[in-house]
C-alpha cells in the first residue's frame, strides 16, 4: 500500500435497506453489478501441463494449497475460464459460500465465477464485502442432500456502492493486512517444519551421541533404553463410561477436561469459562481420574492422539470418558520431554496401531502401557525439552500475532464496509 492513508469518522448517515449508511452511498443488488456462471466438469484432467493451452483446474483443494494442480485443455468449448480479478465462490457442498480470488484457470463444477462490472465496482472491494456476508449465504443454503447456495439470497444481496477510488483504497488496506497474515502463515509453516525435523532428530539421535544401537523402535543412542510406557507410569486410568455425571455451576464443582480443550501445542485451554463443571461427589467417586500438575491427558476414543500436560491451575480437575490420565514417575521422567514424545508422529502412529478397529476407535489402558518409547537419562530429557520448547514458544508468539492481524482485519472490514470509518481520497 503506497502513500499515507488518512481516515476520518463519518457523521452523516441515512437509513436504508441495508441499515445506516453514509448519505453519499448507494446500494445495488449484486445481480445488477456482476455476471456469474457455474463451472463445469471437464472431459479430462491431466496431472501435467502439456502446453500453454493447459490451465490449472480450480478445485477447492488446490485453491486452499492442499493439493498439486491438475490441468485442463482450455480448448474445450464448455469450460468456464476465470481471470485473476474474478471472484470464485463454492456453490455446492458442505463448504458452499467459501470465497477465493487472485487465481486464473478453469472453474470447477462446484464453483461459480463472479465477474464484476468494473465501471461500478472494484473486484477486490466486492470480494471483501462478500466475505462479510458468507455466514448469511451459508445459513440460507438449500438442498437436503448436497447443500447449495440459495440463488435468490445471493442475487438479492445489497452491495453498498461508494466512489471507485474509495473502494480501491479500502481494498488496498484489507489486502495489505491479508499479505501480512499470509507472511505470518508462511513463517508458521516453516517453523512447524523445523520443529518436526528437530523432533525427529532429537528423539532418535539425542544430543552429542556418537555410538548408536538398533532396537525394535529403530536406531537410538547406545546410552538410551527402550521401555514400555507402563514401566514409567505411576498411573494410567480412564473414566468409566457408564456413570451418570451431574453438572453444576462454576463455584460449586470441579472443572471437566474434554478433548476439545486440548490445543495442538500440547497445552490446555486457559479460560475456565470454556470448561464444564461436575459435582464434587462425581469427582470423588473416581479419585484415580483426578488430575495433578504434570499429569497428561490423552484422547483415546474417537479423535486419537490429542495430548496435553496438566497445568497448576487445573489441579483437582477431572476428565471425560474419551480421555485417559497418564501419571509418570517424576524421579525418572521430565514431563515436558514426554509431552514432545506424545506429540511425535511415531507415538500417534503407535496409538492408531493399537486402537480397536470398531466404529469408534478406542485404546484401552493395558494396550497404551505396551507402547514402546525411547528413554534417555533425566538430564538429557531436560536438555531436549528445553530446545523443543524454545521452538514451541516461537510458534505460540507467531500464532498470537496471526490472531491479532485477523482481529485487525475484522475491525477494518466492519468499520470501512459500513462507512463508520471513511478513507480520505485525494
Amino acid at each position: 500500500m503506497e502513500g499515507k492513508v488518512e481516515f476520518y469518522k463519518e457523521t452523516e448517515f441515512k437509513d436504508t435497506e441495508i441499515g445506516r449508511t453514509p448519505k453519499d452511498w448507494e446500494a445495488k443488488k449484486i445481480k445488477d453489478i456482476v455476471v456469474y456462471k457455474k463451472g463445469v466438469k471437464p472431459e479430462q484432467l491431466d496431472i501435467k501441463r502439456v502446453d500453454d493451452n493447459y490451465l490449472p483446474y480450480l478445485a477447492a483443494e488446490y485453491l486452499r494449497g492442499q493439493s498439486e494442480p491438475k490441468y485442463v485443455n482450455s480448448n474445450e468449448e464448455r469450460l468456464v475460464i476465470a481471470q485473476k480479478d474474478d471472484i470464485l465462490m463454492i456453490w455446492d457442498g458442505s463448504n458452499a459460500g467459501d470465497l477465493f480470488t487472485g487465481t486464473s484457470g478453469t472453474v470447477a463444477s462446484t464453483f461459480v465465477r463472479i465477474t464484476c462490472n468494473k465501471n461500478i465496482v472494484c473486484p477486490e472491494y466486492l470480494y471483501y464485502y462478500l466475505l462479510g456476508k458468507v455466514n448469511i449465504l451459508k445459513d440460507r443454503t438449500k438442498g437436503t442432500g448436497i447443500p447449495h447456495i440459495n440463488r435468490d439470497t445471493f442475487e438479492n444481496l445489497q452491495v453498498p456502492l461508494i466512489p471507485l477510488e474509495e473502494q480501491k483504497k479500502i481494498s488496498e488496506i484489507l489486502s495489505t493486512i491479508d499479505e501480512a497474515i499470509q507472511k505470518t502463515d508462511d513463517i508458521i509453516a516453516k517453523t512447524e517444519s523445523l520443529k518436526k525435523g528437530l523432533m525427529q532428530e532429537l528423539l532418535t539421535k539425542g544430543i552429542g551421541h556418537k555410538e548408536f544401537k538398533d532396537t525394535e523402535i529403530g536406531r537410538i543412542p547406545k546410552e538410551w533404553e527402550v521401555v514400555n510406557l507402563g514401566e514409567l507410569a505411576v498411573e494410567v486410568y480412564r473414566y468409566p463410561t457408564y456413570y451418570n455425571i451431574k453438572y453444576v455451576g462454576t463455584n460449586e464443582g470441579v472443572p471437566e477436561v474434554r478433548g476439545e480443550l486440548i490445543k495442538e501445542n500440547g497445552e490446555l485451554e486457559e479460560n475456565l469459562s470454556e470448561y464444564r463443571f461436575t459435582s464434587k461427589e462425581t469427582s470423588q467417586r473416581f479419585p484415580k481420574t483426578i488430575l495433578q500438575e504434570g499429569d497428561f491427558v490423552l484422547s483415546v476414543r474417537g479423535t486419537m492422539g490429542k495430548v496435553a500436560i496438566v497445568p497448576k491451575f487445573l489441579e483437582g480437575a477431572n476428565i471425560t470418558a474419551n480421555l485417559m490420565k497418564v501419571s509418570l514417575d517424576r524421579l525418572k521422567c521430565y514431563p515436558p520431554f514426554f509431552k514432545q514424545v506424545f506429540l511425535s508422529d511415531f507415538f500417534r502412529k503407535a496409538l492408531n496401531n493399537i486402537s480397536s478397529q470398531t466404529t469408534i476407535k478406542t485404546v484401552q489402558a493395558p494396550r497404551l502401557k505396551s507402547i514402546k518409547i525411547p528413554f534417555p537419562p533425566l538430564h538429557e530429557q531436560q536438555r531436549i525439552a528445553e530446545i523443543l520448547s524454545t521452538v514451541d514458544k516461537k510458534l505460540e508468539i507467531l500464532k498470537q500475532e496471526k490472531v491479532k492481524l485477523e482481529r485487525i482485519k475484522q475491525w477494518f472490514m466492519e468499520e470501512l464496509l459500513t462507512g463508520r470509518i471513511r478513507v480520505r481520497v485525494a
